[in-house]
């Protein structure tokens, strides 16, 4: 039986590259990085619309120094850290080759994700773009989409690996599909073979969110992970008939049991019987999962079912602009103060002809996190007010915040400002999803190889 080693290096843009040491030093043939949300493609083309250049995570240099010098040892390198610019990011890993003067190495460039250019033929060759959720009809954004990315599966990794890529560069794909594909290519796997696709899905849904599946985020027992300060990464140690044991690094702190992959399992998940990715169903109430040593959990059993016809297409469009402030009120009744400070700027916003889209109104301490749940607290040494506006301009936006500083000697006693305090009004892009038959798709995805360094 053959045994293939991910390890797990990034769950998110942002994310510590430290434990990437600790993966790499244990040894594994594959690091996938993991650093798309759909957040995070919003982010990215804030950053395009300030620079043709941007798109791609601008963490991808720091990646590339800690990954490169292992290519040459023999671990590959997965990263979709192309964002909505795979181009630009192939740029900037040139870039850090040239300046860390790395020996020459091969990159797969997967493109094709893109839909932006396509919209309207894709509607006219019979694509349904309205809203996944809502239904509601894509004439309401029609000519607004700032971009629109489909969510790729793990044949074209795979691909990229057989053509002799040491590093694989990719847009949007799903986040398991880092971890599928270079199962796909290792062990040949038949784009039929649904109990086994499913298997490599389940195991890059455990690996994906990097510490989140090894001690990071745990509801359990969490006072008890030891070494917490040094994050784990999880590493999948994955075998040929889809079976597979997932452990971490022994330097590294955190804690793989089947309690952590629990919380991990059912993470983003609707419907356990039926997870939907662009290359199988699987039915995650099938596996089996085993505590079979100290950070060795088991998997097995795991069942699919055909893939859906269609992938899933993530669109971004202006939705206006946001302000907010935060005050925080001291004891005593420090809740009261917080909502007479929130009805005075309210009050003030009529006075001024303020129409806001959008107000959001919450107080830490107390509701900010439960909502409606939230029971009416004891008097509490303090509440921190939010209060955030949604305009149709930045202007706009501006102005009504502007309303808010007088609280600081007009409002409620014992008052402090915290958090963003003078931050300007900030963008926001609203986001729409939809389905796109993957025959409209795959004769436009491409994979290219070219050396780099």
């Amino acid at each position: 039986m053959r045994t293939v080693r991910l390890g797990a290096g990034q769950g998110f843009y942002g994310d510590s590259p430290q434990p990437i040491a600790d993966v790499l030093d244990d040894g594994v043939d594959y690091l996938c990085c993991e650093a798309l949300a759909e957040l995070t493609l919003a982010i990215l083309q804030k950053d395009r619309q300030k620079d043709e250049a941007l798109g791609y995570t601008k963490d991808l240099p720091a990646y590339a120094r800690l990954a490169l010098p292992r290519v040459h040892q023999g671990t590959r390198w997965i990263t979709n850290a192309g964002g909505i610019n795979p181009s630009g990011a192939m740029k900037a890993l040139h870039a850090t080759a040239k300046a860390m003067e790395v020996a020459p190495f091969t990159v797969g460039l997967v493109t094709g994700d893109d839909l932006l250019g396509r919209l309207d033929q894709l509607e006219a060759s019979g694509a349904d773009l309205s809203h996944l959720a809502t239904g509601e009809s894509f004439d309401a954004v029609r000519g607004k989409v700032l971009f629109a990315n489909a969510y790729l599966g793990a044949r074209p990794i795979a691909e990229a690996l057989d053509a002799g890529a040491d590093a694989v560069l990719t847009g949007r794909v799903a986040d398991a599909a880092l971890f599928l594909g270079p199962l796909l290519y290792e062990f040949g796997w038949t784009a039929d073979d649904w109990d086994r696709l499913a298997a490599g899905t389940v195991i890059g849904h455990l690996s994906e969110c990097s510490g989140q599946a090894a001690g990071g985020n745990f509801s359990g027992r969490w006072w008890d992970v030891e070494n917490h300060w040094r994050y784990a990464f999880p590493i999948a140690e994955c075998n040929d008939d889809g079976t597979a044991v997932i452990t971490k690094a022994k330097a590294a702190g955190g804690r793989i049991s089947f309690d952590t992959l629990k919380e991990q399992l059912l993470y983003e998940v609707g419907d356990p019987r039926a997870y939907i990715s662009p290359d199988v169903v699987a039915d995650f109430t099938s596996l089996r999962m085993e505590d079979i040593a100290p950070d060795r959990v088991a998997l097995s059993g795991m069942k699919g079912r055909p893939a859906t016809d269609t992938y899933k297409v993530v669109m971004a469009y202006p939705a206006g602009w946001s302000a907010e402030t935060r005050m925080v009120f001291s004891w005593p009744n420090a809740h009261a103060k917080a909502r007479r400070a929130a009805d005075t700027v309210r009050r003030r916003w009529d006075l001024a002809g303020v129409e806001p889209l959008e107000i959001r109104e919450e107080y830490f301490g107390w509701n900010a996190l439960h909502g409606p749940g939230a029971s009416s607290p004891p008097d509490p040494p303090e509440v921190m007010l939010r209060l955030a506006i949604r305009m149709d301009s930045a202007e706009a936006a501006g102005r009504a915040m502007r309303e808010v500083v007088p609280l600081g000697l007009s409002g409620p006693p014992s008052s402090a400002g915290a958090g963003r305090g003078g931050g300007g009004p900030s963008e926001l892009l609203g986001m729409w999803s939809c389905l796109v038959p993957k025959n409209l798709v795959d004769p436009h995805v491409r994979v290219v190889t070219e050396k780099v360094g």
